[in-house]
């Protein structure tokens, strides 16, 4: 069975930070990249970033660029969001995502989901 499974999130101030974290078991070990999404009420579910664990390359959205940064941690199939200069936009249920044949860049490309985690930036 592969699963996904997330921690951090809360609350923050503005321009505060906070580190997500998402750790990949069973067959997910096998998978080709993960990323990370978020989906706030009214909106469709975005790309956020995404990371290829062949080479640890990695793609952000607009958005987020320069603020947000994707990582891999020593388990091989664990990945960390850290994000810095929180802006009150970027509140959202944030979602962990892989897949196993290409880094999932668009929420119909997943392939398996994290159960979520709220990121809620306000004063």
């Amino acid at each position: 069975q592969a699963q996904l499974v997330q921690s951090g999130g809360g609350l923050v101030q503005p321009g505060g930070s906070l580190r997500l974290s998402c750790a990949g078991s069973g067959r997910a070990f096998s998978i080709y990249g993960m990323g990370w999404f978020r989906q706030s009420p009214g909106r469709e579910r975005e790309f956020v970033a995404g990371i290829d664990l062949t080479d640890n390359s990695a793609l952000y959205a607009d958005s987020v660029k320069g603020r947000f940064t994707i990582s891999r941690d020593n388990a091989k199939n664990k990945v960390d969001l850290q994000m810095n200069n929180l802006k009150r936009e970027d509140t959202a249920v944030y979602y962990c995502a892989a897949a196993d044949k290409y880094v999932p860049a668009s929420a119909d490309t997943a392939h398996y989901w994290g159960q979520g985690s709220q990121v809620t930036v306000s004063s």
